[in-house]
């Protein structure tokens, strides 16, 4: 008979997972075949400490209290609603702002939370504008916002510009942000309530013991330190929990699991480029956005302000190839205002367009981009994936009593009904936009014409601003719709009169 010698450590509950260090000269003691690290959590029952197992092989094995020791089967199948002898267990899968904020939600609720994030300094190509409910609504600090951006430029295919911004109140902004920076406070601050935090990638994860037991999650633990799966991987790792939370992204391995359905998404690229002070004084407070078929044929291609350099990027549905073309095209239409600035990083990542066909199955529930939560025609994500995130772990603590009780399908489905119900309108709203002034560079020419009214900018910032679809005014809502159809007549007479305005991201040597 072999064994191997297992080395066990005791880390408290919220430190990072990563910390457990497996081979020291401690506590050992001889286990046929299994690794196992012992994580205290203080305080889950009435003062005393539990301990968890968790095994490189077995994950979740056992838990006691430290008063009676009294062994605990996690494998055994429990229904949904029956009282627990032991917190509920939740892994989110991705340290997003879905994943952190379910994560905080849960793990101040009482139930023992595991948050698992590959890349813990992951620059998302992202606008990083977020709206100003976020910033009272989730309690972010000033210092992680780089700008507040209360003017902002649509340039039509003809370059033809429209200011935008003054309907805008003196407090009144749009917060830009790096998302390394957001996604990290969100992380800290879900840890610092008690999610043990894991820096590894999820592998994959199956129910042994049938739709009613536990899910085992395989996870290739990268260890402290690392930040990208690029790192070699310590040690290979099962944890085992009662319910997943997907917020892996795009391509959420979640989704593949519970077969959620596909979807279309869009590639979005962005060059992060520092400018001189001088050019970079002009994007003080001064988002950009760039529409026509030169930029991208179906989005709009953007210069939006950061710390001490500008985000420059596009994006595409419909021609994923000629991505790097409509990139060109976006330098090109910038100009000087980005002329000799220095590249300091790019980043290309899919964005979905709509959400996917399934969002639960049994005990597990997708959020953010997993699910599919990005708006069309502005392509907006941030706040979405943090409130669904939200919205999820809420759900979660809500049904299962603080951690105390076994939830299901039908229970997290209580996220979801809430979710939709609420932000449908939105969705809708904004995919009808997107069908009308993307479909051509007229209607784009239209689109922004439209933006000079005071009326629409008012009704877009609100809607923006504070994420609600605002009722308007019936009789401004009739002359707009007159006056839209007058400006799609008016730039297809043009179209037509002077032939193409712009060009495909060609560039003049010199």
């Amino acid at each position: 008979t072999t064994t191997t010698t297992t080395t066990t450590t005791t880390m408290q509950c919220g430190t990072r997972a990563t910390s457990v260090k497996v081979g020291s000269a401690s506590a050992t003691k001889k286990v046929a075949g299994s690794r196992k690290a012992v994580v205290m959590c203080p305080g889950l029952y009435q003062g005393n400490h539990q301990r968890v197992s968790v095994s490189s092989r077995g994950g979740v094995l056992s838990s006691w209290a430290s008063g009676g020791r009294r062994e605990v089967g996690v494998r055994a199948v429990i229904q949904d609603g029956a009282k627990l002898d032991r917190p509920l267990r939740v892994a989110i899968i991705g340290g997003g702002p879905a994943g952190a904020c379910a994560a905080e939600e849960c793990a101040k609720n009482g139930c023992e939370t595991y948050m698992i994030e590959r890349k813990m300094d992951n620059c998302k190509p992202c606008g990083g504008a977020i709206p100003l409910c976020m910033i009272d609504e989730f309690d972010l600090p000033p210092e992680i916002i780089d700008r507040q951006v209360n003017r902002m430029k649509m340039i039509s295919p003809s370059n033809r510009e429209v200011d935008i911004g003054s309907t805008l109140k003196p407090n009144e902004y749009i917060g830009m942000t790096r998302r390394e920076v957001l996604d990290d406070y969100l992380r800290q601050r879900a840890e610092k309530y008690g999610t043990n935090v894991i820096n590894g990638l999820f592998m994959g994860m199956e129910q042994k013991e049938g739709e009613k037991g536990p899910w085992t999650l395989s996870i290739n633990n990268y260890g402290e330190g690392a930040t990208s799966k690029g790192d070699k991987a310590r040690e290979k790792m099962e944890l085992e929990v009662d319910v997943v939370v997907g917020a892996d992204g795009a391509t959420s391995r979640v989704a593949k699991i519970i077969d959620a359905g596909d979807y279309d998404y869009a590639i979005a690229y962005q060059e992060r480029i520092r400018i001189d002070q001088e050019r970079m004084k002009f994007y003080e407070n001064l988002a950009e956005m760039y529409v026509g078929d030169d930029v991208s044929p179906d989005f709009y291609g953007w210069v939006f302000p950061k710390y001490d350099h500008v985000g420059v990027g596009t994006g595409t549905v419909i021609n994923k190839p000629a991505i790097k073309q409509y990139q060109d095209a976006i330098r090109d239409r910038a100009g000087d205002k980005i002329t000799g600035g220095k590249i300091i990083k790019i980043e290309a990542h899919p964005i979905p367009e709509h959400p996917r066909p399934k969002r639960i199955e049994g005990r597990v529930a997708l959020v953010g981009d997993a699910a599919g939560y990005v708006t069309k025609c502005s392509g907006e994500g941030i706040y979405f994936a943090a409130k669904s995130g939200r919205m999820c772990g809420e759900a979660i603590a809500q049904r299962s009593n603080q951690g105390q009780r076994m939830i299901g399908e039908r229970d997290l489905r209580v996220y979801l009904n809430k979710w939709d119900r609420k932000y449908w309108p939105t969705y809708k709203v904004l995919d009808i936009l997107q069908k009308v002034f993307y479909r051509s560079n007229a209607a784009r020419e239209a689109f922004v014409e439209m933006c000079q009214s005071e009326y629409v900018q008012r009704m877009t910032f609100d809607s923006y601003l504070y994420k609600t679809v605002v009722p308007g005014n019936p009789i401004n809502d009739i002359k707009l719709l007159f006056g839209t159809i007058a400006s799609i007549l008016r730039a297809n007479a043009l179209r037509v009169t002077n032939g193409p305005s712009v060009t495909f991201g060609e560039r003049k040597e010199a």
